[in-house]
């Protein structure tokens, strides 16, 4: 049996996950938590968070495969799986700052974050959240989806299905609203 799940892609683990079947589920775990783990370990360092944004990420997925199966979904599993994960991140800093216990923001020596970065990660209180509010949902959408998801160009143009020059109007336009409404 494991060899039969082994020659299956994503997508089909995650229909037969739909119908119940646990293996494709552990074969589903056991091809994408390493990386899924370390996408969110550059967005948060508290190795605890991680951990339980892991543990809710494929919940949700055992429970919402058929979400995924059943559509005629334009995207890959492993994005689907991945826009779960950052939502469950942002759902922990978010009850994190209501707590006032913002997750330290882990910065490497040669390289230095975006400026978008570090605002999704300094300020996830009430201003952030009030001027978010204020866009309009195409530009929420696109700038959750390439700083928060860390979706590429592309793969938000995809996920979204419009087109690439459109994904990057709206994140500028994004931006330079957000900068003004936090200015």
């Amino acid at each position: 049996m494991r060899r039969s799940l082994e020659a299956v892609d994503e997508e089909e683990l995650v229909r037969r996950t739909a119908g119940g079947d646990r293996r494709a589920f552990d074969e589903l775990y056991r091809r994408t938590s390493p990386w899924l783990a370390v996408r969110l370990r550059r967005r948060c360092a508290d190795e605890d968070v991680v951990a339980d944004v892991l543990q809710e990420t494929y919940l949700a997925v055992w429970r919402a495969a058929g979400g995924f199966a059943g559509a005629a979904a334009q995207g890959s599993a492993v994005g689907w799986l991945w826009t779960i994960a950052a939502n469950r991140l942002v759902d922990a800093f978010r009850r994190r700052a209501r707590q006032s216990q913002l997750p330290p923001v882990p910065l490497t020596a040669t390289t230095a974050p975006a400026a978008e970065d570090e605002v999704m990660a300094g300020r996830v209180g009430q201003d952030l959240e009030q001027a978010l509010l204020v866009l309009p949902v195409e530009m929420r959408l696109v700038l959750r989806s390439m700083v928060l998801d860390g979706l590429s160009v592309r793969e938000t143009s995809v996920l979204l299905g419009v087109p690439e020059g459109t994904v990057k109007s709206r994140a500028r336009r994004a931006r330079l609203a957000l900068r003004e409404a936090l200015s």
